[in-house]
């Protein structure tokens, strides 16, 4: 039987290559100054050709999915990660909502996408991949010995609802916090769901040091 040929992979392949980054990075930077890039867009910011652009991308879901900024660390973990949980844990919060503020116009546009209620969808988008799921439960697996992998799980969704693009819209939007304030207030959340989870007899006091704590900050102004 025969098996078509994806159009990027026939032919010329180094310069579709190159009409696809062109075509993506058009799309980053336009996600990057607050906007919703159609493909008709992204191909007239990339200059190329309509017709062209709709051979890499059928659709504007497809673009915006490709534009999501590549993440391809497999942890976020520092080269010498310290043994102990609070630490490790606040190390791989921290560096996630860097990743998370620094890429934040494409965060915001990829979690719209994430609330299309279509099933078919859901697969795709990067949100949905669980990849800060997997560091967080990197950051806590010292935790198998004295957690049980049911009780583990629920810590590390737990600690993944309260730091992350979802979290930070509400505290700046709503909440009104500053960006700084909002990556105090996740991490000091991550820590305080560590310690709660400690207190509840997940672990002994004595196996988890608590880590040196983000600065404290005022919530004077925070509205409900």
């Amino acid at each position: 039987m025969h098996m078509s040929t994806p159009y990027e992979l026939s032919g010329r392949t180094r310069q579709k290559q190159r009409t696809r980054i062109a075509l993506v990075t058009a799309a980053r930077e336009l996600v990057a100054r607050g906007e919703t890039p159609t493909v008709d867009e992204a191909a007239a910011s990339a200059s190329v050709s309509r017709t062209t652009a709709y051979r890499y991308f059928p659709n504007q879901r497809s673009l915006l999915v490709a534009a999501h900024p590549e993440i391809e660390a497999h942890s976020l973990l520092p080269e010498k990660p310290p043994t102990d949980v609070a630490a490790r844990l606040d190390a791989v919060v921290a560096a996630f909502l860097h990743i998370i503020v620094d890429t934040e116009a494409q965060q915001r546009t990829m979690l719209r996408l994430s609330l299309d209620p279509d099933p078919s969808h859901r697969g795709e988008l990067p949100l949905r991949k669980g990849r800060a799921i997997r560091w967080i439960g990197e950051a806590l697996s010292p935790l198998r010995t004295v957690m049980s992998e049911r009780d583990l799980r629920r810590l590390t969704l737990a600690i993944r609802s309260a730091a992350g693009i979802e979290a930070l819209v509400w505290l700046t939007d709503i909440a009104g916090l500053s960006r700084k304030e909002a990556v105090q207030l996740m991490r000091w959340s991550a820590g305080a769901l560590l310690r709660s989870a400690i207190a509840d007899g997940g672990a002994t006091r004595h196996q988890v040091r608590p880590s040196r704590r983000p600065r404290a900050i005022s919530l004077s102004r925070v509205s409900t």
